[in-house]
Parts: C-alpha cells; sequence; structure tokens
C-alpha cells in the first residue's frame, strides 16, 4: 500500500488549467481517469489528510504509485480525451458501464458499392448506418420483411451476391419483388443506392413523406385505370402503416429525444435509455454500472452521457436528452452541454422533465430500470457459480474454517422506542431460505426507548436459547416427535448482525453467555458497508465488486425488510385497535378477519356499511359502529409519520 506524499506533486507544478488525469499503480498500469477544471484544485483534492477521503478514494490513491496530466484547451477537449483514456485503459476504480445484454441494430452498410440491409451487434464501425437499438431481432427482421415491398433493398450475404452474379439468377426475393436484384443488373449501384437512401430515409422518422407520394402515385393510377398498379401500392401503404405501428407514439409533437432514467443501490445502478425519434420509440437500451466511484445520481448522469455518445457519429445524438438529475455542478452541465452540441453540430437541450408526456415517458423509463435492476439481482443470485465464488470469497474475508453454507442475519426495527421487532432470515447455499425465518416481539426496552444493542442482545440470546433447549432435548436427532425438523435445531455458520461494532459486540456477549464458540459472526454496516469482526478495532474492507459483499448485502436488506414488514403489521393492528375500541363486541377474531378481508387498513377505513357486512360476523348495526369509529378517529388531530429509528425511513404515513 502506497503513501500518497511518496509521489505528489511539488507545489506549483500542477498547471491551474482545464486537462485530464490519470493515476498509475507501481506496475505502470492506469487505475484511474478523471477531468478537472482546474487541474491544481482536483489534483490536490486526493492529497489531503488521507482520513478525509471518502473510503473508495482511500483505496485508489494508496492504491496507486504516480499521477500524470495533459492540459487541454477547453473543457469540452477534456469530455473527449477523458472518454478516450477510458476506453483505451479500462481504469479499474472508474464507473463501469457495461450493456446487460447485447442489443441488436439494424444496420445499412453504405460503404459497400450495393449496401446491404441487415441485422448487426456488437461494435459500430465508420460507413455503416445504425438503427435502434431494438431489444430482439425478430423485431427487425418483422419490420424489413414489411419495407421490402416498398424499399427493395439488398439483404443477401456477400456470398449469395457473387453466386447470383456467376450463375445469372435472383435469388428468391428477385422473383418475388422484395429485392431490385442488383446482382443480375436490373438496377445499376446508383438506383440501387437510391432506395436504400429513401429507406434510411423512412427509418430515420420521415414517414410522412413517402406515405403521400404513393398515395398520390396510386390516385394517379386509379385516374389512369390502372387498377391492378393501384392495388399494389395500396398494399404497399398498408405495409409503411403496419411498420409504423410497430413503434409507439410517445410524445405527439414528433420529438427526437433520448430518455434516460436508472435505479440504483450501493453498489450497482441500471440504466434504461429509450430512443425516441419522429415521437416514436425507435429503440432501447440498458447498461449495468459497477458503483466503483462514489458519485451522485448526476455525477452518474455526467459519466453515462460521456460513455453513450463518446465514441457516437454526430446523428445519433439526438436535439433533447431528458434525464433524471444534472451534474452538480452548473459549470460542468454548460462544458457537456457545449461538447454533445459540437457532436451533433447544432444545439442540445439537456434537462430534467417537470411535467407533461415528457415526465410521464420519463417515469416508465424509470419504471424499466427498476425492473431491469431487480432482473440482474435476480440472475445473479441465481447463478450457481456466483454463489460458490461469493461463499468462498466470505470464507477467505472472514477467516472461517469452512464456507458459510447457512447464514443467519438479524435486524432491529422500531418506530421512536415503541413496538421493537427484529427479524431473522436464513440463507443457504447462498439463496433465501423463507420457511425458516424468524419475528421477534422485543420484550426489554432501555431508558430512552429505542436501544439497538440491548435489542440485538435480546434476540440473539433468546434464539441460541431454543437451540441449545430442542438440541438438549433430542441431542441426537433434529426431528420433533412426529418427524418435523425443530425450529430451531440448526447452528448456523455464519451470524450477520445489520449494524457495526456496537450490534456485533453485542451479539457477541449473547453468544458467550449462552457457551456457544461454534458460530461465527459479523456485522454490516450501511453506510460504508463495512464488515466488522468481534473484538476488531478495525473493520474488514471486500471489494465494492465482490461476490462475497453483495451476498452480505443481499442478506442484510431481506433482514431489514423482513423486519420493516413486521413492524408495519403490528403498527396497523394497533391502529385498528385504537379505532375500534369504542365498538361494543367486537373482540380480536373479528378484527383479524377485518383485517384479513380488507387486506389493509386503508381499505377498510375506506369500506361502506355494505362493503363490511360481506366479512363473516359482522352485522348491519356492527358495521354501522365501525365506520362511526373510523369517522371519529379521523375527526381527531393526525399523528406525526412514523420513522425508523435507525434508518430514517418513513414506515407509514399515518
Amino acid at each position: 500500500m502506497a503513501d500518497p506524499s511518496t509521489y505528489r506533486p511539488a507545489p506549483g507544478s500542477v498547471p491551474d488549467e482545464p486537462g485530464v488525469y490519470r493515476f498509475r499503480d507501481e506496475h505502470g498500469r492506469v487505475i484511474y481517469v478523471g477531468k478537472a477544471k482546474s487541474l491544481r484544485q482536483r489534483l490536490g483534492s486526493y492529497f489531503q489528510d488521507i482520513s478525509g477521503l471518502h473510503p473508495r478514494t482511500q483505496t485508489m490513491v494508496t492504491t496507486a504509485a504516480s499521477v500524470e496530466w495533459t492540459v487541454v484547451a477547453t473543457e469540452v477537449e477534456a469530455f473527449q480525451l477523458e472518454y478516450s483514456w477510458i476506453k483505451e485503459y479500462d481504469p479499474r476504480f472508474n464507473v463501469k458501464y457495461r450493456d446487460d445484454k447485447s442489443y441488436p441494430y439494424l444496420a445499412v452498410t453504405l460503404d459497400e458499392e450495393f449496401p446491404r440491409v441487415q441485422v448487426m451487434r456488437g461494435a459500430k464501425r465508420k460507413g455503416v448506418r445504425y438503427f435502434g437499438p431494438y431489444a430482439h431481432a425478430w423485431a427487425i427482421r418483422e419490420t424489413v420483411d414489411l419495407l421490402l415491398r416498398v424499399f427493395p433493398v439488398r439483404t443477401c450475404s456477400a456470398g449469395v451476391f457473387r453466386r447470383a452474379g456467376q450463375i445469372g439468377r435472383p435469388c428468391l426475393l428477385g422473383y418475388i419483388g422484395k429485392c431490385s436484384a442488383p446482382c443480375v443488373g436490373r438496377v445499376d449501384a446508383q438506383a440501387h443506392r437510391a432506395v436504400v437512401l429513401d429507406f434510411c430515409d423512412f427509418m430515420a422518422g420521415q414517414t410522412d413523406v413517402f406515405t403521400r407520394r404513393l398515395e398520390s402515385r396510386m390516385r394517379d393510377a386509379a385516374e389512369e385505370l390502372d387498377f391492378e398498379r393501384a392495388a399494389r401500392l395500396r398494399d404497399d401503404i398498408g405495409a409503411l402503416r403496419r411498420a409504423m405501428e410497430k413503434s409507439a407514439v410517445v410524445l405527439g409533437d414528433g420529438t427526437d429525444a433520448d430518455v434516460i432514467a436508472l435505479a440504483d443501490d450501493p453498489l450497482e445502478a441500471a440504466v434504461q435509455v429509450f430512443h425516441v425519434r419522429g415521437g416514436r420509440i425507435r429503440g432501447q437500451r440498458g447498461f449495468v454500472v459497477e458503483r466503483v466511484e462514489e458519485l451522485s445520481t448526476g455525477g452518474l448522469v455526467e459519466h453515462l452521457l460521456v460513455q453513450l455518445y463518446g465514441g457516437e457519429s454526430g446523428d445519433t445524438v439526438p436535439r433533447e436528452v431528458l434525464v433524471p438529475a444534472l451534474p452538480d455542478d452548473p459549470e460542468d452541465v454548460a462544458a457537456l452541454v457545449a461538447w454533445l452540441s459540437e457532436k451533433r453540430s447544432g444545439p442540445v437541450d439537456l434537462r430534467v422533465p417537470q411535467r407533461g408526456d415528457k415526465r410521464a415517458l420519463m417515469d416508465t423509463v424509470a419504471r424499466n430500470a427498476q425492473q431491469s435492476l431487480a432482473l440482474h439481482k435476480t440472475k445473479r443470485a441465481g447463478d450457481l457459480t456466483s454463489r460458490s465464488l461469493a461463499l468462498n470469497e466470505l470464507q477467505a474475508a472472514l477467516d472461517l474454517p469452512s464456507a458459510p453454507l447457512r447464514i443467519e442475519c438479524f435486524d432491529i426495527s422500531n418506530l421512536q422506542g415503541t413496538d421493537i421487532v427484529a427479524s431473522m432470515v436464513v440463507f443457504e447455499d447462498g439463496l433465501a431460505r423463507k420457511s425458516e425465518y424468524r419475528r421477534f416481539a422485543i420484550r426489554t426496552v432501555g431508558e430512552n426507548g429505542s436501544d439497538d444493542v440491548r435489542s440485538m442482545h435480546e434476540v440473539i440470546t433468546r434464539r441460541f436459547r431454543r437451540y441449545l433447549e430442542e438440541r438438549s432435548d433430542s441431542p441426537e436427532s433434529e426431528m420433533d416427535e412426529i418427524g418435523r425438523p425443530k425450529k430451531f435445531a440448526y447452528a448456523p455458520n455464519l451470524v450477520v448482525v445489520d449494524g457495526g461494532a456496537p450490534q456485533v459486540e453485542a451479539a457477541r456477549r449473547a453468544l458467550e453467555e449462552l457457551g456457544i464458540t461454534e458460530v461465527a459472526l459479523c456485522g454490516l454496516a450501511k453506510r460504508l458497508e463495512e464488515v466488522w469482526l468481534p473484538g476488531d478495532p478495525d473493520p474488514v474492507i471486500l471489494p465494492r465488486a465482490s461476490e462475497a459483499l453483495y451476498l452480505l448485502q443481499r442478506v442484510r436488506d431481506e433482514a431489514h425488510r423482513f423486519a420493516i414488514g413486521y413492524h408495519r403489521q403490528k403498527r396497523s393492528r394497533g391502529m385498528v385497535d385504537s379505532a375500534l375500541d369504542a365498538v361494543p363486541g367486537l373482540g380480536e377474531t373479528r378484527r383479524a378477519a377485518l383485517l384479513k378481508h380488507f387486506g389493509s387498513l386503508k381499505r377498510l377505513r375506506a369500506a361502506t356499511v355494505e362493503e363490511l357486512v360481506e366479512v363473516p360476523g359482522i352485522g348491519a348495526t356492527t358495521a354501522a359502529a365501525i365506520t362511526t369509529a373510523f369517522a371519529a378517529a379521523d375527526a381527531g388531530p393526525r399523528p406525526e409519520p412514523a420513522v425508523n429509528v435507525g434508518t430514517g425511513e418513513i414506515l407509514d404515513e399515518g
């Protein structure tokens, strides 16, 4: 681990100008690339007291062994150089954007004498015009098949094209009128290219021009009594309209825009980009981002735009770019807009939509991003190789005697010291085992109400006391008298508590008091995702992209979700009880039946007398009394929102 002071540039040697800088490790590999309006100020921020840096930045500067920079004339040049260096060096500490899948494009090979229309994936090449990306290759082929009767362009491979020219006979598409057959000389190169350019114009959104042209030719044919040609043109118009219908109209003003949204967690973010051309969604693209750097949403957006448009040609940059947040620094926003405008050779509007159709479309893209992140996590969790790697990494990082095949995680949830509950979730072989989940109502309360440490000690004690009791009843068996597994008879390989050193110490004391020494213990602190071990003054820092940290996060988040759910359930029952105390003869059984029937307190409050009497055991008189009780409760003072003291999360609006 290097000391940053050993390679700190000499005072005054760093210019106070825009530029791009590179940190290299001891082997000369570039590990981080960044840009700055002032190289002197930006680089100086890395060489302050290391304890004041973010942990991720600390790791980067202690891994590096040297720093170098290049001065540029403007911030716009800095954007382009930063993009080029990131692509060239692939630095390990930069945010990494990777496609969440391989998206197909509709490509037109304008660099050939007889251009060809085809499906292409992978890196783009010069001289080829691209449309898309599309979600599925079959969607491209369906669209092209519809358009070939109007734009009979070449779609065959080079081998088929040469073979047809050698034998003097076109392929099937040439015979049925879906190719102009330049291979056998039916049209020359210039005429074929004109058809190809018309095809490109149509795909670029100039649809009305061709539709009106065909309608005019159809009317002329009908006036000349050439009804066969008029019928063919009518069918061509129908084909064009069906092709246009495959792209949904989302913006009625015919806007060209890219709409970008993201969903993130501390380790990763999912980005969705909808390409809207002529008011229609022409393509969709997704990325999964590894959050190596500590960046805000605006910072992520800035890096994404550089990666998204840095290697593209100008015609792919739209007139509007709609984003969920702008970069934090207004000067960075201005430089980014200038860079995009230079790429496009025209003005670009970069903004956050606030209302109307564009805001609604942004919300749709955001939902897609959330689903994409959930799907990515599901795929990663379901991958056997990833799970095995996570367990092995945990074994090595925590110095365990074997891989932790059974992990139990505990979390505490409370509302200002009241209704304190705890959850226990179980993961076996890296997968949730929901039948083993347990929840606890905390009995002891500290002097100040909420006391996560005391609560953690209680729940660990209660869980493992039951384990000892059930084991002592039948030491040689983990089954009860009728052959079912006992609830707490299994001991975990690893106990994870949600919290830092205080919570870990409380859990350690509970295990020691019970004489349990064979169970490993650790804590995961939310703020910096640090792993705390009992008796260790310093946390274990797992690599941000490691499968082990990802598994611990999933376990912790599941425990938190389960605890919050139980807390809300208890609070809802308490609110029902308090509101219905004035209803005579309404006991616990009928209150439970009401909640079960309506599913939530909100729906129960909104129920009418007619809806209430549908619940078994609730008559008309009781139903009327219930609606009166809720009306009286609603007329009283509104309670303060319920907040989880540990996380600040609003549990219920009251």
